[in-house]
């Protein structure tokens, strides 16, 4: 969950599409914001800024080795995220059913 001395909660971090990005690449590695923002068409501040919101938001932490910081994702918070869209599944499952139901039933129209 998110606490409340977070700057950003989770919704606000992945509203952005290029945050969403940015999660995408780093689910399978560490890597350090040179190397992340050859991946944007945005200067490396531009990136730096969206990885700040992430880490407010817990998405991504980020680790000094050297002379480069290095990001990484931190998925706990996409549990609450999961969460609050799980209540929403049984409706969109009752949907699905409904026009499944729907679309197997439905004859041929007579008159054509």
């Amino acid at each position: 969950m998110a606490t409340s001395s977070a700057k950003h909660d989770v919704f606000q971090a992945i509203a952005d599409p290029t945050r969403r990005k940015l999660l995408k690449l780093l689910s399978n590695e560490e890597m350090p914001v040179t190397a992340i923002s050859g991946h944007f068409s945005m200067s490396r501040t531009a990136v730096s800024k969206h990885l700040g919101v992430l880490a407010d938001a817990g998405l991504v932490k980020k680790q000094k080795v050297g002379r480069e910081t290095r990001y990484k994702l931190a998925p706990e918070p996409l549990h609450e995220l999961k969460d609050w869209l799980q209540f929403f599944e049984l409706y969109w499952e009752n949907k699905l059913g409904a026009l499944k139901r729907l679309v197997e039933s439905d004859e041929p129209d007579k008159d054509t």
